[in-house]
């Protein structure tokens, strides 16, 4: 089967090759899927480059290994491990996974749920991951009704879905954004939009019970300052610097938690079947919706991992693998 492989840590269109691999096996717990389309992100390119240097030994080791790269997948079960009892070959699912560049993916059972029936394949690509780091970052933050919460990257693949779905709670909701992108974050219902390149949205007057900061590399110091006395600043895994990534920010938010009443935290995104069934639930009563930016061929993930990386995109970016 023809997948993406990586061979070293470097720029994606280095280190990328599409190559003819063996077909997975799979374990009891396990599903063979046959990829449809998958997406990039950030988890992506923090593989390939193999950054934060200093947590090499966690991305696959000093030297990377050859792997299959890609994550988030959509596409149709081929194949079932004996203990799987929640999903039947011939069955359209979508979830997380390594390897999902690739015509066929071994995935773990708990890691994926039925693809929604109002999405294309491509468009179930674009949510898995994303959309599980909006939600639960948001919950992280103690997200509740009437509140007032600013996102940070309101325009990325996190931020679009973390602007809808805080919507969707009844929160009051300020997106943060570049001039470009104005329009795309108040479609996507936000009440206000600051537009980054005229206004530091961290000198901005308002007192927001809840901010995500999923782009952009203010610091805790600066954000806690629009911050409500009470407020809780959620901090995603964000790129940081090629050495140390997001330490020093987390490590500057854990010493200022020991001096304010204001709560300053991080968090990684956890897959699972049950937060994907209520990804699901919500897209097909029309609440949640992905945003695509561009897509590639398989042939060309490189580029989508290397767009993800240096572009920037309006929301996702997804790698087409089957009609």
């Amino acid at each position: 089967m023809w997948a993406i492989e990586q061979r070293g840590y470097g720029e994606p269109r280095d280190v990328l090759h599409l190559t003819d691999v063996k077909v997975p096996e799979i374990s009891p717990d396990q599903v063979l899927v046959r990829v449809h389309a998958s997406s990039a992100n950030p988890y992506d390119w923090h593989l390939v480059c193999g950054e934060p240097v200093l947590m090499r030994p966690g991305l696959g080791g000093v030297r990377a290994p050859h792997r299959v790269v890609g994550a988030d997948f959509s596409g149709v079960a081929e194949k079932v491990g004996s203990a799987v009892r929640d999903v039947a070959v011939g069955q359209e699912v979508y979830g997380f996974a390594d390897g999902a560049f690739a015509e066929l993916l071994a995935a773990p059972a708990g890691n994926l749920a039925r693809k929604p029936a109002t999405l294309t394949f491509a468009q179930a690509a674009a949510v898995p991951l994303a959309a599980v780091t909006a939600l639960q970052g948001l919950r992280r933050g103690g997200l509740a009704r009437g509140q007032r919460v600013l996102v940070v990257g309101a325009s990325g693949g996190v931020g679009t879905f973390a602007v809808q779905l805080a919507k969707h709670a009844g929160a009051e909701v300020t997106g943060v954004c570049s001039t470009d992108r104005l329009e795309l974050v108040h479609g996507l219902g936000a009440d206000r939009v600051i537009d980054y390149t005229v206004q530091n949205p961290a000198s901005a007057p308002a007192a927001y019970d809840l901010v995500l900061q999923l782009g952009g590399r203010y610091s805790p110091r600066a954000l806690r300052r629009v911050l409500a006395p009470g407020g809780t600043l959620v901090q995603s895994y964000g790129d940081g610097n090629r050495w140390l990534g997001p330490i020093g920010g987390i490590a500057a938010g854990a010493l200022l938690n020991l001096l304010t009443r204001q709560r300053i935290t991080s968090f990684v995104a956890k897959e699972d079947a049950e937060t994907l069934e209520e990804l699901r639930g919500l897209i097909e009563a029309g609440h949640l919706r992905p945003v695509i930016d561009s897509e590639f061929p398989l042939e060309r993930a490189a580029d989508a991992v290397a767009l993800v990386r240096e572009g920037r995109p309006a929301g996702k970016v997804v790698v087409t693998v089957a009609d």
